[in-house]
């Protein structure tokens, strides 16, 4: 069994994780996380624990995120965020994705998100920004490989009109699954045809 964590990153509340016109950032992250769920659900041998607070009115803490992934032995351990520049809006624009290799890990995060940034970036019509790398808590301290999707930046004139739109944020939650599915090696559920 394939064990993924999800974690829709902050609280619906969280101050200072909204776009300019105030739409928060949760709300774009759990639609992706409720596409991604749902498309691995369509996999043999899959569980998906989901880390924060699916109606996101408590923002679970990071240490509390990474306490259950560690407990449950999670396989992988996805963060979906969007992305913020100065708060104002600008002309920036792109998906990036966040690793931080831990000694226990090697460097299976990096192959992980090599894969899904520029597929995440095609769903969003989005420019891909690349692979970084960054000291965030949900990265340094899960003992599994894990990786943090910034999706776009809310702040962005360009951006938040792919953001705005539930089709193009359901694109990039699946599209997360099926990349996950090709790097698990997961099998599709097959249909039961009955005669």
């Amino acid at each position: 069994m394939v064990k993924i964590v999800l974690d829709a990153g902050h609280g619906l509340n969280t101050p200072g994780k909204r776009s300019p016109d105030g739409e928060r950032e949760w709300c774009f992250n759990n639609e992706v996380i409720n596409a991604c769920t749902e498309k691995l659900a369509t996999y043999e041998n899959v569980q998906v624990m989901r880390v924060d607070d699916p109606t996101g009115k408590t923002d679970v803490s990071l240490r509390k995120r990474t306490d259950l992934a560690n407990r449950w032995n999670a396989d992988i351990y996805v963060a979906v965020h969007h992305n913020a520049n100065t708060g104002k809006w600008g002309s920036w624009t792109g998906v990036e994705t966040y690793v931080m290799d831990s000694p226990t890990v090697g460097s299976t995060s990096l192959k992980l998100a090599r894969l899904v940034g520029p597929q995440i970036a095609k769903a969003m019509g989005l420019k891909d920004r690349g692979v970084k790398r960054a000291n965030f808590h949900v990265l340094r301290e899960t003992k599994m490989p894990a990786i943090l999707t910034e999706g776009g930046f809310m702040d962005s004139l360009i951006d938040i009109k792919a953001l705005r739109s539930k089709e193009k944020l359901k694109k990039q939650g699946e599209t997360l699954a099926e990349v996950l599915a090709v790097y698990l090696k997961l099998q599709p559920k097959l249909e039961k045809k009955f005669i």
